[in-house]
């Protein structure tokens, strides 16, 4: 840990970023002094500091501090289970798909070109309007999204893991092919699954942030980074704090997870471990 922190001093500093979001999150009934959903805990409008409010108050005198510790859980829960899941079924699949090859290699990568070929929030767009908006409708589009992308990378690792001699050797002695999968191919992609996900957290993140600020991700009653980004849109000219500090806290912890990701990377990745 002192040798990663030395290292890769940025990658640390987002580490403990995303881990002090993820205990916000846990923890948000015991650190955030009132519930997201009071009403008129202060005054309409407050400010930052004003009347024992840190962060000010919205439009209805909800506090702004305790809805950003709130929205944590849902923005980080969205977040790390959409990324969870599509990371890990883009694996498989593009696992499955280099060691498979011929006409289901085939298919499975012209369906993910398909996909790829739609701008990710468009696509994210068309399937909220599908599914409706709920917690769970916005983590499936995202895995819907996420999912192409780790397919594409890991494939293209599988590919040559498949003709490395330790494979074709347990190919020869007669191991299944569900065995070489997960026992040969699977732990040699695992770095770069990791990877994956600490890059691609800070992107589900902020697509999901796009959505309820659009209207159609997480219903507007549930506290979401994003959501309080849309309430404070129509105040930003006056009341410009109620956009500042959501906006603020999206940055921080897309920035923290791009640099983490970074510095995984430079670590796990043999060719770049000397920078």
């Amino acid at each position: 840990m002192k040798d990663f922190a030395r290292r890769k001093p940025m990658a640390f500093v987002g580490a403990i970023v995303l881990i002090a979001a993820v205990l916000l999150a846990i923890f948000a009934d015991v650190i955030a002094p009132h519930n997201a959903t009071d009403i008129g805990v202060g005054g309409r409008f407050m400010g930052p500091g004003a009347e024992g409010t840190f962060l000010g108050t919205d439009q209805l005198g909800r506090d702004i501090y305790s809805r950003l510790i709130y929205g944590s859980r849902i923005s980080m829960y969205v977040g790390i289970v959409s990324v969870l899941i599509g990371i890990s079924l883009g694996t498989m699949i593009g696992i499955a798909s280099a060691y498979v090859g011929g006409w289901t290699d085939i298919l499975i990568q012209r369906l993910v070109d398909a996909l790829m070929g739609f701008p990710p929030i468009i696509l994210a767009l068309g399937l909220m309007a599908a599914l409706g908006a709920s917690v769970n409708n916005v983590v499936i589009a995202l895995v819907v999204i996420l999912v192409p992308g780790a397919t594409r990378v890991i494939r293209s690792q599988a590919l040559s893991i498949k003709e490395l001699d330790y494979t074709l050797a347990a190919k020869s002695i007669g191991a299944s092919s569900a065995r070489i999968m997960l026992r040969h191919m699977l732990p040699n992609v695992a770095a770069t699954y990791i990877v994956l996900i600490t890059l691609t957290l800070g992107f589900a993140i902020v697509v999901e942030a796009s959505l309820s600020f659009l209207g159609v991700g997480i219903p507007p009653d549930i506290a979401t980074w994003g959501s309080m980004l849309e309430l404070g849109r129509e105040h930003i000219d006056k009341q410009g704090w109620m956009v500042v500090f959501p906006g603020f806290v999206i940055a921080l912890i897309v920035f923290s997870v791009n640099f983490l990701g970074d510095g995984l990377r430079d670590v796990m990745d043999p060719r770049l471990r000397g920078r």
